[in-house]
């Protein structure tokens, strides 16, 4: 019990953290105020697609972005109620009904902070780069497409595919056009992706929103706004379910706990490749979620992650330490009581322009092209992940990029051993003449195997099948780094049809860790029991030769 709470210990805020919100508080607070103002209508939008209200998604933007932003592993993270969270949990609220969402926060909660304790993060540094590169290409693409109904100001048609959903806002652009809206937008998201450029340290997108709201307002242009805001954040008579219950929810608690590891990890992730010299705790970040999803249902909250696109805009709007997250949720505590009739003045149409910006500046074009021209294998990867993330959602497109990733990796593992033919002379024991010398280098041949010995192996087979005419073959396996079943029956394979020609096959230096596999499947068994299987390959030579005078190819000495 004494190592858990050490480990507990060791994942609580240190004075690092403390040290890094004074640095540079200025840029924090414009960056946590600008994430606050674009997480507000994400917040509202979530909480009701959840099924709980848009008090719930206040909830745990404020609550849940507090507690994530103190305890989280990551600096630059920005944590909230999200739409991949919202898909998993519409199932649970239809089935158990709001007190069955928060039973599932809680419980995914314990879960994450269990994971944390057990050091599970670290197995994020298996990622490879070519699907994180991917997942955050095709994250940008989504959040783009996301912002188009909003840009063209329509109403967001039904759908679970953000393309179709896009193309069908065309067309009912098309159908009604409000030129104002795609006006607004393209003015705030030219005005930061410009103004960032040149005055990186002025707060463009918040000016950009102040600037457009008054000049809609003075103008009386008929745009879509915000709207009114919910008053406070404590969700009105939510409980949660009896303990006898809850394990009826194990199942739901997991998939929730799952998608907040993930999607927490990987938008840290992200945020490390967008910022400068950071570099997040993957096991601090799962504690972090834990702690937050643990807290915001006892306020009215629903499961909360890393959100992507909320972090891209705190890293673009120049945010250093968790100082900015944290100043979006107080900012956005104080919007709801004191300023909620202001910001409901704001153009969906702005917030939309923010996003736009935010998701052309996610993506970094000289690395995705370095990551397309690295290997074949990382440009497929990479291209395939980004097409999952924007067909399918976030678990399935990582999971997929996963895969495909790791069979390819595999592939290359497999195909990178070599079989090379070896001389003689080094391991022949004793003297011998040149003759005999030649004699020798006419009847056997010794191959060394280089590299693991897996699955791909089957160009084995067809190298050692082409063996000329000798009388005995040495395998030399002191350098196979692994074996598996299907390699150690490929070589079984080659023995027999090496045996079945009449050549003697003796094999030296098999490793102790090797012996098992060859063994279960009667590699060589046969050969043991005929004394040739040896540990040296000098052992191995002296065994051939003595075999070559007993078949009088050699002459007796």
């Amino acid at each position: 019990m004494g190592v858990v709470w050490a480990r507990i210990g060791s994942l609580l805020p240190a004075r690092d953290d403390l040290a890094a919100m004074v640095r540079q508080p200025r840029r924090d607070l414009t960056a946590g105020l600008t994430v606050a103002i674009v997480a507000l209508p994400l917040a509202l939008g979530f909480g009701i697609s959840s099924g709980l209200g848009a008090a719930a998604g206040l909830a745990t933007a404020v609550v849940a972005g507090a507690l994530a932003a103190v305890f989280g592993g990551s600096g630059l993270q920005v944590s909230g109620p999200t739409g991949a969270m919202t898909v998993v949990l519409v199932p649970i609220v239809h089935q158990y009904g709001a007190s069955g969402v928060l039973t599932v926060g809680l419980m995914a909660g314990v879960i994450l902070i269990g994971l944390a304790v057990a050091r599970a993060g670290r197995y994020m540094a298996f990622v490879p780069a070519s699907v994180v590169e991917g997942f955050t290409l095709g994250i940008a693409c989504v959040i783009g497409l996301q912002q188009i109904p909003a840009a063209l100001g329509v109403a967001t048609p039904e759908g679970d595919q953000v393309a179709v959903v896009a193309g069908r806002a065309v067309v009912d652009f098309v159908r009604d056009p409000h030129w104002a809206s795609i006006a607004i937008a393209v003015l705030v998201a030219a005005a930061i992706l410009v103004g960032g450029r040149i005055r990186p340290t002025v707060p463009v997108s918040i000016l950009a929103i102040v600037a457009v709201t008054l000049g809609v307002e003075l103008s009386g242009l008929d745009v879509v706004r915000i709207g009114a805001l919910p008053e406070g954040l404590a969700a009105p008579s939510l409980g949660f379910l009896e303990l006898s219950s809850m394990w009826t929810l194990a199942g739901p608690a997991l998939a929730v706990a799952a998608l907040a590891a993930l999607e927490s990890l990987l938008s840290a992730a992200v945020a490390d490749g967008m910022g400068v010299n950071h570099k997040h705790d993957p096991d601090r970040e799962l504690f972090g979620q834990g702690i937050a999803n643990l807290v915001a249902p006892l306020f009215g909250g629903v499961p909360a992650t890393g959100a992507i696109a909320r972090t891209a805009v705190n890293v673009r709007s120049g945010a250093g330490s968790r100082l900015a997250a944290l100043v979006h949720a107080v900012v956005l505590a104080v919007i709801v009581y004191t300023a909620a009739p202001l910001v409901a003045h704001i153009p969906l149409a702005a917030l939309a322009g923010v996003l736009l910006a935010t998701s052309v500046r996610m993506v970094e074009v000289g690395s995705v092209r370095a990551m397309a021209r690295a290997t074949r294998s990382d440009a497929l990867v990479l291209v395939l992940t980004a097409i999952a993330t924007l067909a399918l959602d976030l678990v399935r497109a990582v999971i997929l990029g996963l895969i495909v990733a790791g069979a390819l990796a595999l592939r290359a593992v497999a195909r990178s051993a070599r079989l090379r033919q070896m001389p003689l002379h080094p391991d022949l024991p004793g003297d011998h003449t040149a003759e005999e010398r030649a004699l020798l280098d006419e009847h056997i041949v010794a191959y060394r195997i280089d590299g693991p010995l897996l699955f791909a192996a089957h160009r084995f087979l067809l190298e050692l099948s082409e063996v000329a005419d000798v009388s005995v073959v040495v395998l030399r396996m002191s350098t196979v780094s692994a074996i598996d079943a299907s390699g150690a029956l490929v070589l079984k394979d080659a023995i027999g049809k090496l045996q079945h020609r009449g050549i003697l096959v003796l094999v030296s230096g098999i490793r102790p860790g090797h012996q098992r596999p060859l063994a279960a499947l009667d590699v060589i068994t046969e050969l043991r029991a005929a004394d040739h299987v040896f540990e040296h390959t000098s052992e191995a030579i002296a065994a051939a030769r003595a075999h070559l005078h007993d078949a009088e190819i050699l002459p007796v000495s």
